[in-house]
């Protein structure tokens, strides 16, 4: 096993959605549910966030071993499994703190990036 994790960030709308798809692949560690962008310091409360006021988006942080499951693999699940043309929503679920964020945190070939 690599001893060099990746980690990926990802935002589709409702973290914790995101990471019950993400969390049972194997050779995903760990999926840490959180928040990304937002015009107030600090770090928000999730009740701020869900007020809209802070320009937060719900995103999770994923650590995933890439020698187990390759990043292309994790955007495959991850886009098979989000509609990034529902602004702020995710299914039926409509907030705006679940607004569209894609964000990666470590190194990758551009051409997954950009599928």
């Amino acid at each position: 096993m690599s001893k060099q994790l990746e980690v990926a960030t990802l935002g589709g709308g409702c973290f914790w959605c995101v990471e019950a798809v993400l969390q049972p692949l194997n050779g995903v560690l760990k999926v840490i549910p959180g928040y990304a962008g937002g015009n107030v310091p600090g770090v928000p409360t999730y009740r701020e966030v869900c007020s809209g006021l802070t320009g937060h988006a719900e995103v999770v942080e994923v650590h995933f071993n890439p020698e187990v499951i390759s990043f292309e693999t994790l955007l495959q699940v991850f886009m098979t499994t989000h509609d990034p043309t529902q602004l702020n929503r995710q299914g039926v679920m409509s907030a705006p703190n679940t607004g569209q964020s894609f964000i990666t945190t470590t190194r990758h070939k551009k051409t997954s990036q950009n599928r």
